[in-house]
């Protein structure tokens, strides 16, 4: 995998990366050694003196209802020290993250495969797990209900129902038709998140009678809520302790991982440890929404919208947990960045007997995103309008409506990106000759023929929200102290992968001139931050790091200032050094702070959202994203293998933070679309999760990593953001899978209209496209 920028983006030059010091600068992460060395503390490392293990009995059936759970056999065996079912649960309802209907065991029905029936602690974890095996239940087989259309007349699988929620949005004249129409029904995939490092946690229990989860948590002050309710004590008696979280993109959120641990650590009075199979990894936590889109779309003769019609349905699994969320994302994005007069949208999010749905980068968007982009090609192939001129004509721009009605007030360059991308010069064509050393379509060993591959070229323009949406309140607290010459940050965002810890040393650096800056673990003794996830902490976090920093550098000039008779604003803190705007003062950072210790507590709130209404209108969201990305692919039309030859991404971020972090995020998100596109579906015939390890769930490896041209990078700051700066990572996800299906199209003149796409939707009609000639 490759990166190339052109015209220099700002932030993104050689000098400039090799200054590690401050905003805009390459400055390498604190934990990058430790863990290139694997010397860094995940939460499997974990150890404590007295440890028990902890292991999960989970359930082999997608929908069952449960007769009895004999645990006699678990609890007479050597070395077994508690068991506990849904009967040791005291606490109040059920945890979720946003909807709580989620049960910490399975009490009376089992609602889908791998659902958590007990846990065990023993003194080693063979004996755990032999333990769990030993639990006897009798189960009554009942029909899972797995395909989310039936779901509607099922019987209830839930007591809150089988939907979830339902929106129906009216934007403009229901009566509007075009000139031109085209309709589409596209599938979805199952893509799960597939943490490097399954989940992992350890419970101790607390002399007050309560007790520390070290778990690896993305929203800690909310486990620590769910937990506290479960286990009938005040939150002040729970505390989660955050450990090294090997990366994150909303696979965080499972509680029978870390909720069995306390009741065991309260059982016992020992500590528990749990480390997950990566079996249990893919039976637990949350995947992204399988989804069916119905669409039609109107446009006039010049290939221009009239009205946008769809139908969407996300399969929330067995629980609703964030399906609300992910919903209310997919219907309001659900025509594009593009411009539509008019729209009808309905949306539903509803129960299955399938595995649980969640948070993934791109929830909701990047579903609708791979549908209205087939659309935006069918329009092009039947107006006879280039594809990407076609986009370029309906483009949505800063000052634009959306479909809910809201109005686009950040800067929103979507003409510039798709620009960008369409006039990259493409890959060369390889050579048609046995003697060329080429790769094809399956690897370089791969079992096509040169000549029967054929290139394509596809366009996708992904959109993504930032921070929460519909009236969330998107709040976080930051302490920055000063003492000695190092500065430390306390503020309880979690560092998931996303950059926050090297963000706040670099905002500490820039606003008081230390070089030394530390940021603390993150416990909830600390003020809440919420949850790592939509780029939030770069905004609320980042910001509230700002404010705070601002603070102290106010306390460290006010006395200077005073001094030498004029205002703190005409002083200014640079390379360790403050300096007035006329020479006369200048000292050194360290001179000034004459062993005093300094700190401030600062808070960031971004302007309120509101809830869509009954016709799926209103101010939903605080900010926007946007991502034009252009796939170059081959395939080989006789056995339908896909070769991503080139990706060339345009993206609009606000302002570069941290260079080398940005290109990372970007080329993560990008190949996670790849995944989407291509292979990633965890299939759950029957509601049964088949093959939940990394052979038979296929992830993109380096070899499969198509070369990423970072083409270009718009820096037009969003005024009401901190810094300016946008979310950086789940807007490629949201358009690569888009562009690649686009691209396959173009070279096989098939519909594609399922992700990930399979080798017979890969096989080319009687007449492809055309291969396209590089340009020069």
């Amino acid at each position: 995998m490759t990166n190339e920028t052109t015209e220099a983006p700002a932030g993104l030059s050689p000098e400039a990366e090799g200054i590690p010091h401050g905003l805009g600068t390459t400055l390498p992460s604190a934990e990058a050694g430790a863990k290139a060395e694997g010397t860094f503390p995940y939460a499997a490392d974990l150890w404590a003196e007295g440890l028990l293990w902890a292991a999960v009995l989970r359930s082999p059936h997608a929908h069952a209802r449960i007769v009895s759970i004999d645990t006699a056999h678990a609890r007479e065996m050597p070395g077994v020290r508690a068991v506990v079912t849904h009967e040791d649960v005291p606490g109040g309802p059920p945890s979720g993250h946003r909807t709580a209907d989620r049960p910490v065991f399975a009490s009376d029905v089992v609602r889908h495969h791998g659902e958590a029936l007990a846990a065990v602690a023993a003194d080693h974890p063979d004996t755990a797990r032999m333990a769990a095996a030993a639990i006897i239940v009798e189960y009554e087989i009942l029909e899972p209900v797995t395909d989310p259309e039936q779901s509607f007349g099922a019987e209830p699988l839930h007591p809150d129902g089988n939907l979830v929620r339902h929106i129906p949005l009216a934007h403009g004249d229901a009566e509007a038709q075009g000139e031109i129409v085209v309709e589409g029904l596209y599938r979805i995939g199952r893509q799960d998140p597939a943490p490097i490092g399954a989940e992992a946690g350890l419970a101790v229990p607390r002399p007050d009678g309560g007790v520390e989860l070290y778990i690896a948590s993305n929203d800690p002050h909310g486990d620590r809520d769910a937990a506290a309710a479960r286990y009938g004590l005040e939150p002040e008696r729970v505390k989660v302790v955050v450990t090294g979280v090997p990366g994150a993109t909303g696979d965080r959120e499972d509680p029978s991982f870390h909720l069995p641990l306390g009741l065991l650590a309260l059982h016992t009075g020992c500590p528990v440890k749990l480390t997950a199979t990566r079996e249990e990894s893919f039976l637990g936590h949350p995947h992204r929404h399988p989804t069916l889109l119905r669409y039609r779309h109107h446009a006039d003769a010049e290939g221009r919208l009239v009205k946008v019609e769809a139908q969407i349905l996300l399969d929330a699994g067995a629980y609703a947990d964030t399906s609300s969320d992910a919903l209310a994302a997919a219907v309001a994005f659900a025509c594009g960045p593009y411009v539509v007069p008019h729209a009808s949208i309905e949306g539903w999010a509803v129960r299955t007997n399938n595995p649980p749905s969640g948070h993934v980068r791109g929830e909701g968007a990047m579903q609708v995103c791979a549908a209205y982009e087939a659309q935006m090609d069918k329009l092009a192939k039947k107006t006879g309008i280039d594809p990407a001129e076609l986009r370029m004509r309906n483009v949505l721009a800063t000052g634009d409506v959306l479909p809910t009605g809201q109005t686009v007030t950040c800067p929103a360059p979507v003409a510039e990106l798709l620009d960008a991308v369409r006039e990259f010069p493409l890959p060369p064509l390889p050579k048609d000759t046995p003697e060329e050393d080429w790769l094809l379509p399956g690897g370089p060993e791969g079992a096509g023929e040169p000549g029967a591959v054929r290139r394509g070229v596809g366009y996708g323009i992904g959109m993504v929200h930032m921070l929460g949406a519909e009236g969330a309140d998107e709040v976080s607290t930051a302490t920055v102290k000063v003492h000695d010459g190092v500065a430390t940050v306390i503020c309880a965002a979690v560092e998931t992968g996303q950059g926050f810890s090297t963000l706040a040393r670099q905002i500490v650096q820039d606003t008081l001139g230390i070089d030394e800056v530390h940021v603390a673990p993150v416990d909830t003794d600390q003020p809440p931050a919420g949850p790592g996830c939509r780029g939030r902490h770069t905004w609320v976090s980042g910001g509230a790091v700002e404010r705070a920093a601002k603070m102290v550098r106010t306390q460290l000039l006010q006395p200077l200032a005073h001094k030498f008779g004029m205002s703190t604003e005409l002083l200014q803190i640079a390379d360790g050094k403050i300096t007035s705007y006329d020479g006369v003062l200048s000292t050194t950072v360290e001179e000034a702070m004459d062993g005093k210790e300094l700190w401030a507590t600062a808070q960031c709130r971004p302007h309120p959202t509101e809830p869509l209404d009954a016709q799926g209108q209103g101010d939903a969201f605080v900010g926007l994203a946007f991502c034009a990305i252009r796939a170059v692919v081959d395939v080989d039309i006789e056995i339908g293998s896909v070769r991503v030859v080139e990706l060339a991404v345009a993206q609009d971020v606000g302002r570069i933070l941290n260079p080398g972090q940005l290109r990372a995020r970007i080329e993560a998100g990008v190949t996670q679309g790849v995944g989407a596109a291509l292979t990633e579906n965890l299939r759950t015939p029957k509601g049964l999760v088949r093959r939940p390890d990394l052979t038979g769930y296929a992830l993109p490896t380096s070899l499969d990593a198509p070369d990423i041209r970072i083409v270009k990078l718009v820096e037009e700051r969003d005024v009401v953001a901190p810094f300016g700066a946008k979310a950086a990572s789940a807007a490629p996800v949201v358009a690569s899978p888009a562009a690649v299906a686009s691209a396959v199209r173009a070279a096989t003149g098939r519909p594609v209209n399922r992700l990930p796409i399979r080798p017979q939707a890969a096989v080319a009609s009687p007449d492809p496209a055309p291969v396209p000639e590089p340009q020069s």
